[in-house]
């Protein structure tokens, strides 16, 4: 039989990372509050069209929502047949943080591929990075449709910049990085069609 103690400690971890999804919010750039699964349904149905308009979907994050970009990524583009781009390119990073700065990272790529109405899915857990939001901002200038996932500090800055901003009450950041690959991956098996095999 498996001790009291570990089993407390799974399901105390299990139900924060429950309760962070209970609260989910979603509001557009004016701050309005959307129902979580109108704002799913509309999400998909806007990439739904931009796959038939053979346009493109660019995701982005630092550190662990870089992995969980390319990882969505590569699923939309496997399951969905979504056109996706991510910023992998180590040469590329490197040489624009050597000799533009940093936070030029994704805003100095994008001006150069993305075009009007393709979508930027911006992906940080405190919200703040300024990679993040510089490349929020030239993509929204460029008129790209920019969906933002974020926690932390519920007045960070990047929860009001796109049209639709996924936000968790997560104050650590493996329990936001968890809150957001099971938001994104739900967001997949949207537009696959995957969750119909299931009801959903």
């Amino acid at each position: 039989m498996i001790p009291e103690r570990q089993i407390s400690g799974w399901i105390a971890h299990i139900g924060r990372i429950n309760s962070a999804l209970d609260w989910l919010s979603v509001c557009d750039n004016k701050g309005n509050e959307l129902e979580v699964d109108i704002a799913l349904e509309m999400w998909k149905n806007l990439t739904l069209q931009i796959r038939d308009a053979r346009q493109t979907v660019f995701l982005m994050g630092n550190g662990a929502s870089a992995s969980m970009a390319s990882h969505v990524s590569a699923d939309l583009a496997k399951n969905a047949h979504v056109r996706t781009e991510v910023f992998s390119d180590l040469s590329l990073i490197t040489a624009i943080a050597n000799d533009l700065g940093y936070e030029e990272v994704f805003a100095e790529p994008l001006r150069r591929r993305i075009s009007k109405d393709d979508m930027v899915v911006a992906i940080s857990s405190s919200g703040q990075s300024p990679n993040i939001l510089k490349a929020c901002l030239e993509a929204i200038k460029l008129q790209g449709r920019v969906v933002t996932l974020s926690a932390m500090k519920p007045d960070n800055p990047l929860r009001y910049l796109g049209m639709f901003n996924f936000y968790v009450p997560a104050e650590i950041y493996g329990l936001a990085e968890t809150c957001h690959t099971a938001i994104l991956h739900y967001w997949i098996d949207l537009v696959s069609g995957e969750n119909a095999r299931y009801g959903l």
